[in-house]
């Protein structure tokens, strides 16, 4: 596997790499695993740190970037024949980095590959000091979808007690974090996932009050209508499409919506329309859209919150976990087919 001296040493480094753009659904064989080799050392006076990753997270944002370069969107589309970037736990093999050393854990912005080369990057990589959970969770609960649900929901949509509150996409990684979120606030809470194994999920270890399957309903305003006979007073959007428009009718006077994600529509070549947008005027809706690095300043507040909330279980959390860099491609592009329960994680290595 090595060869030469310590300083010297090249390990074999299995990738992920982008074949070309990608439209309509990314497939796997739009990716290729293919071997390289890394030198486990840095150059002189680098201020970066060697990496070897652990942990990656499937998140549905990454398509976006698979896409050809657009002036819009949040983060700068992949390059095709070079390794695809995600958020990944890492531990550290060599620094060159004042705030890291040997041995340090860290999670953040790397290559989908079993060794990485990161100038680390405030609010895009973070040391992990609290180590007596599982690693694993910083792709998740305590990673990027955690803030996004901790943010999302206490800060944008202002939630009080007593509210009601539906979730969209429940089941995922951000999904089941701000229904729990809000069951912590007392408030009544609704989510829709793709299959009767998602719902029941929701309702008997995430605690939602009500759920449903949305491919099973032939009217989703009706269906909304059913679960909050009085109406919507938040919704945590992660779909967007035919599900906004149906959430709209069915929203409250001074309702808010947080735009987290629009899965149904990153597919698609023409989005879908929405048509119920006059609701928004009547019952002056607030809609904000919001991007998670805007709050990161507050991830050490969020962390003091949800680490007793884990450690004393009150927070339930489930991953689905493909074992291997190999699986990557499979993982990922199920994420826009449904098939992952909970939060996707790709294992490249244990230790």
């Amino acid at each position: 596997m090595s060869t030469g001296g310590d300083d010297r040493a090249t390990v074999r480094n299995k990738q992920v790499i982008l074949k070309d753009y990608v439209s309509g659904f990314p497939k796997e064989t739009d990716f290729d695993i293919t071997t390289s080799t890394v030198e486990l050392k840095l150059p002189e006076g680098s201020k970066s740190v060697l990496v070897k990753n652990l942990y990656l997270s499937c998140d549905p944002y990454m398509r976006s970037r698979m896409g050809k370069p657009a002036a819009s969107g949040l983060a700068q589309a992949y390059t095709p024949g070079k390794p695809i970037l995600g958020f990944g736990v890492s531990r550290v093999i060599k620094s060159g980095h004042p705030d890291y050393k040997e041995g340090d854990l860290m999670w953040g912005v790397v290559g989908w590959e079993e060794y990485s080369v990161v100038t680390p990057i405030p609010d895009m990589h973070f040391k992990i000091q609290n180590t007596d959970v599982p690693l694993s969770y910083y792709t998740g609960l305590l990673g990027m979808p955690g803030m996004t649900a901790y943010a999302g929901f206490y800060e944008v949509c202002s939630p009080k007690k007593g509210e009601t509150v539906y979730v969209s996409a429940a089941s995922g990684a951000v999904g089941q974090l701000v229904g729990q979120f809000a069951k912590m606030m007392g408030c009544y809470v609704v989510g829709s996932a793709g299959s009767k194994e998602k719902v029941d999920l929701l309702k008997n270890k995430f605690g939602f009050d009500d759920a449903f399957n949305y491919k099973e309903e032939q009217d989703l305003a009706a269906a909304l209508k059913r679960c909050f006979p009085k109406g919507i007073d938040i919704y945590f959007e992660n779909v967007g499409g035919k599900m906004l428009d149906a959430v709209l009718v069915n929203m409250n006077v001074h309702g808010r919506i947080a735009v987290c994600g629009m899965i149904s529509q990153y597919n698609l070549e023409n989005h879908e329309g929405v048509h119920n947008l006059s609701n928004i005027i009547y019952k002056r809706i607030r809609i904000q859209g919001f991007a998670v690095f805007d709050y990161y300043d507050k991830y050490s507040k969020f962390l003091e919150f949800v680490i007793p909330c884990i450690k004393e279980g009150k927070i339930a959390y489930v991953e689905d976990v493909a074992e291997g860099l190999e699986k990557g491609p499979e993982a990922l592009v199920g994420l826009f087919h449904g098939k992952n329960v909970g939060k996707q994680v790709v294992v490249v290595a244990r230790e």
